[in-house]
């Protein structure tokens, strides 16, 4: 094994790379990082795991200093979708050469090599991509002439987040976990009032043939969910809500047909997804699934703002809450952000800045230019007697929640107004989905028009933002991410969509990942999809005018 401890010495932050998972040699050396009184302040472990789902598995830790990064990919693909700079590498029974050139071109300058068994074209491969090896004992420096980027320095741990919802919530727990201090700026007078306030809100996965990048990010942000919710507590404990499932029923037989081929096709774990034919499903709901359904086992609801306040409570001394400030501008002097007040006072400053607050960024100058959109959506609040009794939540186009505190929450419309009070066909709307949904034409009739009306922040991807925010104006004939101009120490958690819930958590630990040079919870792949310069280039690559229409 390689001397972590004399290695790491002197060092801030240091990152190990390992091919084979294993959970003691995890704990061996997290132990040794704990006993070492000249340890660097971070502990990164990233390591193959290919008993998971496909993608990255970022595993939260009881101490915030230590990440563990768990990869369940091919090691040369796994590499080059790697966002980290190994300082130490474990290579356990690695065949061929593939994995060379990829390793080469992340690993830290000094980066110290253990390979087992090794042959000797392996051996050539690393030595010409510049590993020195010591003798015969199979470890290796990297010495490389090339010239490489250094590693950031750590920036100072303060920022100012705007908005309380669950991305500003989300993103407080993140950087006051890793030492951050935080003032939370939001325009009303308390957390989780906007698109966060509803009573219920549905988390999930999603699934398609193609496993294309919408269902990869969500996947990946839906399981990080359910470990930092088990860390916070659990739901239906310190979380208000249930983890009793959903069934998301197909739409027709033809839908039942594209579903069983994924059934087939991707060998889900139970715990995760199982298709259900219709006599399976309809024993499970008790009411009729003519075309089957999938059933997410580990899915169900969760009330928003109760995920607020336990994310919120784990910030502790750290955070500084500036509650019903009003709109903010933001001003950059020197090296720090002002967020001042429309009459002026400066109620927040610090070199960070985090965007959390939806569709009100368009309202501030240095983030108007970002095409989001918001999309009305009305919850209808429904007496639990006046509809069928669930045993979990029940989809399709629409949801319907298990009855809490004497009420179930059907919805929610998709609306491109901006009427802010609820009306009656809305309800309509609700009403009729949800019949559809419980094969029952007079459930909840003569309902009183009762519910929530949110706004839902949605870019026209329906990806989130999630990273440092593109300076438009200086963006220049720019083509490609890295180049993009960006304002400095302004960063974006916005267009959350529908599914705030689950993409809050881990949004945050990616862009806290970002800050402080950790690797990324997430492919390279992904991270570039949710970047918000994407939308500086493809806003080049958009016919305008009348003449781009010819």
């Amino acid at each position: 094994m390689i001397d972590s401890g004399a290695h790491w010495r002197g060092r801030e932050r240091y990152t190990v790379f390992d091919t084979a998972h294993d959970d003691a040699k995890v704990r061996k050396l997290q132990d040794a990082w704990r006993a070492d009184p000249d340890r660097p302040a971070r502990l990164h472990i990233v390591a193959l795991a290919p008993d998971l789902q496909p993608g990255f598995h970022r595993i939260p830790q009881d101490d915030p200093r230590l990440t563990l990064t768990l990869l369940a990919a091919p090691l040369d693909s796994a590499l080059a979708q790697l966002g980290a700079q190994p300082d130490a590498v474990f290579l356990h029974g690695v065949a061929g050469t593939a994995f060379v050139r990829p390793l080469a071109r992340i690993v830290a300058a000094d980066a110290r090599l253990v390979a087992s068994p090794l042959d000797a074209e392996q051996r050539t491969a690393l030595q010409a991509q510049g590993f020195v090896f010591d003798g015969d004992t199979g470890q290796a420096v990297f010495a490389s002439r090339k010239p490489r980027l250094p590693v950031a320095p750590l920036p100072e741990r303060r920022a100012i987040v705007v908005g309380a919802g669950l991305a500003g919530s989300a993103a407080c727990a993140s950087l006051c976990a890793r030492g951050w201090q935080v003032s939370l700026v939001e325009r009303h007078p308390a957390p989780a009032m906007e698109a966060s306030g509803n009573l219920a809100g549905i988390f999930m996965p999603l699934l398609s043939r193609d496993d294309n990048i919408p269902t990869r990010l969500t996947r990946a942000a839906y399981l990080f969910a359910l470990r930092a919710w088990r860390q916070l507590g659990g739901i239906g404990a310190a979380i208000e809500g249930q983890a009793c499932g959903v069934l998301q029923l197909a739409r027709d037989a033809e839908h039942a047909a594209v579903s069983r081929a994924i059934a087939a096709e991707a060998h889900y774990p139970p715990e995760f997804a199982r298709w259900l034919e219709s006599e399976e499903a309809e024993a499970l709901l008790g009411l009729p699934a003519p075309s089957g359904g999938w059933l997410f086992p580990q899915g169900g609801w969760a009330r928003p703002g109760s995920v607020c306040a336990a994310m919120l409570d784990a910030c502790g001394e750290r955070l500084t809450r500036r509650f019903g400030v009003g709109s903010i501008t933001l001003e950059r002097v020197g090296e720090e952000w002002l967020a001042r007040a429309d009459h002026g006072s400066v109620v927040a400053e610090a070199p960070t800045v985090v965007l959390a607050n939806g569709a009100g960024a368009r309202s501030l100058a240095q983030s108007r230019e970002l095409p989001l959109s918001a999309l009305r959506g009305q919850v209808t609040h429904l007496a639990s007697g006046s509809v069928p009794a669930l045993p979990l939540v029940l989809c399709r186009e629409a949801y319907l929640t298990p009855a809490s505190g004497g009420i179930t929450c059907a919805g929610a419309t998709y609306d491109l107004d901006a009427d802010p009070q609820l009306r009656a066909s809305s309800q309509e709307e609700n009403i009729e989905r949800l019949r559809g949904l419980v094969s029952d034409p007079a459930a909840a009739t003569g309902a009183p028009l009762a519910g929530r009306v949110g706004f839902r922040c949605v870019a026209p991807d329906r990806l989130p933002l999630v990273g440092r925010l593109p300076d438009f104006d200086a963006a220049g004939s720019t083509e490609r991410l890295r180049d993009v101009p960006r304002h400095p120490g302004l960063h974006a958690l916005l267009g959350y969509a529908s599914r705030g819930l689950i993409w809050a958590p881990l949004a945050a630990e990616l862009l806290a990942a970002q800050l402080e040079g950790e690797p990324l919870p997430l492919e390279a792949a992904l991270v570039d999809a949710l970047d918000p310069a994407r939308f500086v280039l493809r806003s080049r690559r958009t016919p305008r005018g009348p003449q781009a229409a010819g």
